[in-house]
């Protein structure tokens, strides 16, 4: 294996120790990751590619929703539905978390809580997003694909899934207005969180299967809608 795809797996094994490690280390992993970034020349310019028009800000105000929904405790955090904004998004939260821009503990509680448990919380944050983000990197670098080519990759590969991402994060929202048990809205956010995983890795099969659980579930807690019948029509589209 030449030194290009020793550094992206370098970053991909960063990225799975912060995704399935613990909260503790969390921070210390967060800077792994973007070590692993500066030292693939691929990687920045992928990274320099999804950043350099980024408004950060903005799709702060757009992904960050505090509170959930009128009269919510807590808040809901939700990613672009386009997947080099994905890439741009949690790459500029990551830098935040590092610099102490953006406390960690404050962020999970906040958008991801879950108890009141940092480490069910960091759980929640890394499914719904550091996964998707791990994700939409591999799909940049297939084997068969070489590293130069990953921008352009990213932007011609995917545009149905991004319309499926996109009616996703709608889900995800709609699902925290409603009025369920704590449990029934655990279990829908996470089929959606890995519906979403599923989408950024072009898993068409992966997709398939999680809307079809998501469907049984919407009519096991009778949850039905014109939203969720619009995800349907695109994942049946595939």
């Amino acid at each position: 294996m030449d030194e290009r795809l020793t550094a992206i797996n370098g970053f991909l094994t960063a990225c799975d120790e912060l995704i399935n490690g613990t909260y503790v280390l969390a921070d210390v992993k967060i800077s792994e990751v973007l070590k692993s970034i500066a030292g693939s020349k691929d990687l920045t310019d992928l990274f320099s590619a999804v950043t350099e028009r980024f408004d950060y800000p903005k799709a702060k105000q757009l992904c960050l929703r505090f509170p959930a929904a009128k009269g919510a405790a807590h808040g809901a955090a939700f990613l672009p539905s386009d997947r080099g904004e994905v890439l741009a998004f949690v790459f500029c939260l990551l830098v935040e978390f590092d610099g102490g821009a953006v406390r960690l503990n404050d962020f999970l509680l906040r958008y991801f809580y879950d108890d009141g448990s940092y480490t069910a919380s960091f759980s929640l944050f890394a499914d719904r997003m550091l996964r998707p983000f791990r994700d939409i990197v591999a799909g940049c670098f297939p084997e068969a694909c070489r590293a130069g080519n990953a921008f352009r990759y990213l932007e011609k590969e995917g545009s149905a899934m991004e319309a499926i991402a996109s009616r996703v994060n709608a889900e995800l929202s709609r699902l925290a207005g409603l009025q369920l048990s704590e449990p029934d809205r655990k279990a829908g956010g996470s089929i959606l969180s890995e519906m979403l995983a599923a989408a950024g890795r072009l898993d068409t099969q992966e997709v398939k299967a999680l809307a079809c659980g998501y469907f049984y579930f919407l009519r096991a807690v009778g949850a039905g809608g014109e939203e969720a019948e619009a995800l349907f029509s695109l994942v049946n589209g595939l």
